[in-house]
């Protein structure tokens, strides 16, 4: 039996589509990401599960049992699924360790443990109101949740709005409740390399619907379209003449196009086959370089990890014919 098993769930707000009927499940400890543009019905579908939000349509069941949804209960929410709101808030003026302590399930020992893994134990004594970060804020957020002992925890863009640093903290939390506490987890993103190291499974989801349902690996290297395509990094969308070209004519079908992520394209001033290109654009993204390269019929992008190329430049581009994937251009 999975642990969660959605089946037909839909919901529309003033007669649009905001969740068209989508089914699909979950297993114990499976870690899953739900991708998707903003407007794309995400957050909705997390909100259902968790119970939040009512379903138009449709049921979800966790350990067998039916999600009770708002319109059919006071409160609304599953004392076993934890959901933490992008839009989460603490009450002011009281201390961290007060905020934690209410509702708390945790004997001290497990108590102190998620506070290491959350990373806050060393703001216990500190007052809400007294000059948190936001990282830290959604660090005691989780907590409190997480002190609740859920069985399935949902994070709703839990990467949006932080800076760098403590958008690495919060994604090394992540993983150890994952890991060392053994919750499974599912989170919403609308930047999917945020999600790509982290997740078993990715879902994209574009105008209410799920398009696509796979591996990481899969979802990255064979997207269904260029919007999955573009949600997950770069990548080429190139015609069948560039792609016999690039894989030295060793390409046997007819496809009219194939999509190429730039990581897989080989660039050299002296090699004397493959196809021709003329640099005419390169941008410095720390440990490596996008070069931007015109080809008779575009452009295409190329990743490099060093500065030997320079706008002008007559080069030549090869690519394994195995990292041509055969594609269906458009959205």
């Amino acid at each position: 039996m999975p642990l969660l098993e959605i089946q037909n769930i839909s919901k529309k707000y003033n007669e649009q589509w905001v969740v068209h009927p989508s089914s699909f499940t979950q297993k114990q400890g499976e870690k899953i990401a739900i991708v998707g543009e903003t407007g794309s019905g995400k957050s909705t579908l997390m909100k259902m599960i968790g119970g939040i939000v009512q379903p138009g349509s449709g049921s979800i069941y966790f350990e067998g049992k039916r999600v009770i949804g708002p319109d059919e209960q006071l409160l609304p929410g599953h004392p076993l699924i934890g959901y933490l709101s992008q839009h989460f808030e603490l009450h002011n003026n009281y201390r961290v360790e007060e905020i934690l302590d209410y509702g708390n399930e945790l004997p001290q020992n497990e108590a102190d443990e998620l506070y290491r893994i959350c990373q806050i134990d060393h703001l216990l004594k500190r007052k809400t109101n007294s000059g948190l970060s936001g990282g830290e804020r959604q660090r005691i957020a989780l907590a409190k949740i997480l002190c609740r002992k859920p069985k399935l925890l949902l994070l709703d863009e839990p990467y949006s709005n932080l800076d760098r640093m403590h958008r690495h903290t919060i994604r090394e939390v992540i993983e150890s409740i994952a890991d060392q506490l053994k919750i499974t987890c599912m989170q919403v993103s609308h930047d999917g390399p945020d999600v790509l190291s982290w997740a078993d499974r990715i879902l994209v989801m574009r105008n209410g619907r799920i398009i696509q349902d796979g591996k990481p690996q899969e979802v990255y290297f064979k997207p269904i379209n260029e919007y999955a395509a573009g949600l997950l990094g770069a990548y080429n969308v190139v015609s069948s003449t560039e792609a016999h070209a690039l894989a030295g004519n060793k390409i046997a079908t007819t496809q009219s196009a194939y999509l190429l992520r730039p990581e897989h394209i080989q660039i050299s001033h002296s090699v004397t086959h493959g196809l021709a290109v003329v640099v005419n654009k390169i941008d410095f993204h720390g440990n490596y370089y996008l070069l931007q390269a015109a080809t008779e019929a575009g452009n295409i992008l190329v990743q490099h990890s060093s500065a030997a190329f320079a706008v002008g430049d007559h080069v030549y581009l090869t690519a394994p014919v195995d990292a041509l994937h055969p594609f269906n251009a458009g959205y």
